[in-house]
């Protein structure tokens, strides 16, 4: 499948991307080449392989979940060394409204 420079510019409307006149030649390229690799991988014979779920494959246990509990993170500090400015434990932001 080949893009021709009208369907380049659609998409990038559709896609709400301002290219310039010049850009959609690359871009066309650029976009073509994709869809060759996409041709690629679908003449891959894929017959016989098992599909996955989860990223385990059947009868592998699935990855353990870690406790849902909020938390401070206990590092106030670290975080704060970089603030351009800091009051107490906290962000100093500039006051926005007068």
């Amino acid at each position: 499948m080949s893009l021709d420079a009208a369907t380049v510019r659609r998409i990038a409307s559709l896609a709400r991307i301002r290219l310039e006149e010049d850009e959609v030649g690359r871009m066309q390229a650029e976009l073509n080449g994709i869809l060759g690799w996409i041709e690629q991988l679908q003449a891959v014979d894929t017959e016989g392989v098992e599909p996955m779920a989860g990223g385990a494959p059947e009868g592998q246990p699935a990855m353990r979940m870690r406790e849902d509990a909020v938390t401070d993170g206990g590092q106030a500090d670290a975080v704060l060394a970089n603030a351009p400015d800091r009051m107490g434990a906290y962000f100093g932001v500039p006051k926005v409204v007068e």
